[in-house]
């Protein structure tokens, strides 16, 4: 091992009091920290063998990433398989990867992945005859406060329904689990048995060799320039040896997955960016610590802890993480960056506070390794919007060991059968558009992401940093009227608004899993949505316009969308637009505007991947166009009874249903403004009208509203309000209720299924065999009784639901619903799986006849179940409904 003697100043006794540091310790060199004996023998030196001039799929990136992918590909029969490494094989962040493997994750598919990834590199060693230092050591989250313990009994809840086993416990059973750990502080702690620790490098080298063996090809030393785009499709890679003709490429560049982006013909936007990530290395102490002993996340301390070689690995997720820039790709492989001691303090002294006996151990050596973050601490996969066979999987906020298998798997279905097979939304790349590609936007928002790796967070928690990238014109005329703002897709919108006299701070810092500060504010507003009139700003929404000069806009619609599209010019219709499965990719409203133009209305976040989808489709006809018109109208929703007079008083034209049916799109004045398209929809159920206007006359139309609504009891209202209303009346949000594995008959919706129009529509097949079989889980709602409101821990969404003791599915989404004084919570339920295990249809008697509860954090309270009012579909009988007093689009 090489020499590598500290300064004085890392030696200062004040820092470290009793902790030894060596003179000497070791540079990681090769494999270095991870004492493998393997060499990446999987290829020679790449400049013996011939480039291929063609594949059927390139992956650049030979980390855990890179290789999971090219493993899972080839298990699913792909041939014609290369991957390229700029350096050598597991010479980048896998290197100096902690080997943690655990499913404490903030969401259920990061729990599913690093579920599979644990029994995948178990079962390694076995099919490749490689060992990979897989221990069970089990791990220990602990809680130093009762918020972050009520935290770790919802996320013991969710795994308990993934059949993951887990446990809360004292303190004094973890004592009794791990020698070093000081619980004096601790209020409990999540015991997760099955987690366990590997060798980085060894479970890459296994992936590669499993990969190898079913013939993948891997070229290391060879450098991924560009990637070459013709008409949409990936068409080839260009490297320093030459080009690779393929129809597929991956971007598991990691560290480099943003800069080989940027460098492609086509520019591809990967949302990342790099920094510095610290642990320490002990020597052996002087009880060497077993191999099987627990690792230890204390998230309160801000740090982790894991046994090696005897000793102890410790990081964490530091307050003031430090960005890196990663531009030029100078590293081939990542080395050992500089040491800062004085940075990695606060940690040490954390770990010194929960591990007092670890004052007399030696120190082998700080490892400093950079690690890449994205806005929203999720990875990024899938295929990227644009670009045909372009995929990514990158990203990976420090947990890429434990995501590696469970993504690669999930990537390699994707490429396969066109879909993965489960919900990867919160993961699709397509979540993000270019505006959040700006390199100080990124460079902001992974020091905020960072530390809140392992920060408490609460139900309705926003970010802080890259805000106010997308406004409304009425920003600053509803920020100074006490708006307090999320943040979706990048655009500000409205929670609620603070009346006069209130402390704006103390609402601002409000964070608890109990009743919130705001209930009495969104109270009002949702009463006067009821009873009066409410303005809510919803520029946000995603707005489209699909035109042509004949018939191609309604053709491509009507095959699209399982709806009828062809209707009087004038009216909307509500409508999914599904998959080949008959489940939703998104869930819209659609204005017909005159005889071969559309205006398409969708949830905010869908405007990348609903984009992607109708393009996807679109036949190459320059006669048909379609329009992102998002940032040319300023959107505003008027809720309430006394909406038609504000209108009428404002336009002087009758607003009254029979003058104006529900479900109407007409163009009209209001005030000076010509050319509004009025919507006589609010997406709330409640009556109401949304106006989209062009942005200039945003200020003046919504100055006339306010003035002329004062007469009225007129007031602004936000997301939270929209959030409730929408709730208790049954109305499903995609991305949370409704994803691409919801069919329309699940949900109640089948009367938005028009199975007779003339055109072939997709998921049409699917849905008719669905509604042969019947659908085997039924959207419900459930109004929880024997819940106190003031005292008791709030529904938000995740919780399992029993059906008579028994575990009978999951909440979407819940509310409090002022109207009927209670908890709403909206989710999903099914019958126990029949013989072998197959899907048994549910039917209205097992909904109606079961008693309900819904766990809360372990507890459980009695609901009682409701099916969707508006659904014909128990009762055997076709019944068609008008969409008159339906649109439930997106409304967070």
């Amino acid at each position: 091992m090489c020499s590598c003697v500290r300064s004085s100043r890392a030696l200062s006794p004040v820092l470290l009091p009793r902790l030894l540091l060596p003179q000497t310790g070791y540079k990681l060199a090769g494999r270095g920290l991870w004492t493998s004996p393997h060499c990446m023998a999987v290829s020679v030196d790449s400049q013996l063998l011939p480039l291929p001039s063609q594949a059927r799929v390139v992956i650049c990136g030979g980390g855990i990433m890179g290789t999971s992918v090219a493993f899972h590909l080839a298990k699913l029969g792909w041939t014609d398989i290369v991957l390229l490494e700029q350096g050598r094989l597991g010479a980048g962040t896998t290197r100096l990867c902690a080997g943690i493997v655990s499913v404490a994750k903030p969401i259920s598919i990061e729990c599913q992945m690093a579920n599979y990834s644990n029994s995948l590199y178990l079962q390694l060693e076995e099919e490749t005859g490689i060992k990979t230092g897989y221990v069970n050591t089990g791990s220990l989250c602990l809680a130093q406060n009762q918020d972050r313990f009520l935290s770790l009994k919802r996320l013991a809840s969710r795994l308990k329904v993934m059949g993951i086993s887990c446990n809360i416990i004292k303190p004094k059973e973890v004592a009794k689990l791990h020698p070093l750990v000081n619980i004096h502080d601790l209020v409990g702690a999540l015991h997760l048995p099955a987690d366990a620790v590997v060798s980085p490098p060894d479970v890459n080298h296994a992936l590669a060799v499993a990969a190898a063996g079913r013939g993948v090809q891997i070229l290391e030393r060879t450098t991924v320039q560009q990637v070459l785009v013709e008409k949409g499709q990936v068409t080839a890679v260009e490297t320093d040896r030459g080009s690779i003709e393929c129809e597929y490429f991956v971007n598991c560049a990691g560290q480099w997955a943003y800069e080989l982006g940027q460098a492609s013909e086509t520019k591809v936007s990967v949302p990342l960016h790099g920094c510095e990530h610290f642990y320490l290395l002990t020597k052996p102490l002087q009880e060497p610590l077993p191999p099987s002993t627990p690792v230890v996340m204390d998230m309160d301390g801000r740090l982790y802890a894991r046994p090696w070689q005897g000793g102890l690995l410790s990081g964490g997720f530091e307050k003031n993480p430090k960005p890196i820039f990663t531009e030029g790709r100078n590293q081939l492989e990542i080395q050992n960056m500089q040491e800062d001691w004085d940075h990695f303090e606060p940690m040490l002294s954390a770990l010194l506070r929960r591990m007092p006996s670890l004052e007399s151990a030696e120190i082998h050596q700080l490892v400093n390794c950079p690690e890449s973050f994205t806005p929203d601490m999720r990875c990024l996969m899938g295929e990227t919007p644009g670009i045909s066979g372009y995929y990514v999987l990158a990203g990976m906020n420090s947990s890429g060991l434990s995501f590696a298998g469970g993504a690669g798997k999930y990537l390699a279905e994707w490429m396969t059968y066109g879909y993965p097979t489960a919900n990867v939304w919160p993961l699709d790349i397509k979540r993000f558009g270019n505006l959040q590609s700006s390199r100080t936007f990124l460079r902001h928002r992974v020091m905020e992401v960072m530390p809140l790796l392992y920060e408490l967070k609460v139900p309705r928690w926003d970010f802080q940093t890259g805000r106010q990238l997308r406004t409304s014109p009425l920003y600053d005329r509803l920020d100074t009227q006490g708006a307090r703002w999320m943040e979706k897709h990048g655009f500000e919108r409205p929670k609620y608004f603070v009346p006069p006299g209130k402390d704006l701070l103390s609402l601002d810092q409000s964070k608890t899993f109990y009743k919130p500060d705001w209930f009495d504010i969104v109270g009002e507003e949702v009463k006067c949505c009821k009873e009066a009139v409410c303005v809510i700003d919803m520029s946000s929404f995603t707005k489209f316009e699909l035109t042509s000069t004949k018939d191609q806009a309604l053709d491509l619609l009507q095959h699209l969308c399982a709806n009828d599209l062809d209707v009087p010019v004038g009216h909307i219709v509500h409508t999914g637009m599904l998959n080949e499965r008959g489940g939703y990719e998104n869930d819209c409203s659609v204005a017909r505007l005159s005889k071969n133009s559309f205006f398409i209305v969708s949830p905010t976040d869908q405007q990348v991947h609903c984009w992607s989808w109708i393009k996807k489709h679109m036949p190459n006809d320059p006669d048909l166009h379609l329009e992102d018109v998002s940032w040319k109208y300023t959107a505003l929703n008027l809720i309430g009874p006394r909406a038609m007079d504000v209108l009428a008083e404002l336009s002087y034209v009758s607003m009254t249903p029979d003058h104006f049916p529900s479900m109407f799109c007409k163009e009209m004045s209001v005030g000076y403004a010509n050319g509004i398209r009025v919507m006589s929809m609010t997406h709330t159920g409640e009556p109401g009208f949304m106006l989209y206007m062009p942005i200039e006359y945003a200020l003046h139309v919504y100055n006339e509203v306010m003035s002329v609504g004062q007469k009225y009891g007129i007031r602004n209202s936000g997301y939270y309000a929209l959030r409730s209303l929408r709730i208790e009346k049954f109305f499903a949000f995609w991305g949370q209720d409704l994803d691409a594995f919801t069919t329309p008959l699940e949900c109640g919706r089948e009367f938005r299924v028009k199975f007779d129009k003339d055109t072939d529509f997709l998921g049409r097949e699917a849905l008719l065999q669905q509604r042969q079989d019947g659908p085997s889980r039924r959207f419900v709602m459930l109004v929880l009784e024997d819940h106190d409101t003031e005292l008791d821990l709030w529904p938000w969404w995740g919780e399992p639901i029993y059906r008579n003791g028994q575990l009978a599915g999951t909440t979407t989404s819940s509310a409090y619903s002022y109207t009927l004084e209670r908890h709403v919570c909206l989710g999903f339920v099914s019958p126990p799986p029949g013989p072998e295990g197959l899907p048994t249809p549910i039917t209205p008697d097992f909904i109606n006849r079961g008693d309900y509860e819904v766990d809360i954090a372990g507890q459980r309270y009695p609901a009682k179940a409701k099916l969707y009012p508006f659904s014909s579909l128990f009762a055997q009988q076709k019944r068609r409904k008008e969409d008159m007093e339906l649109s439930n689009l997106q409304a967070k």
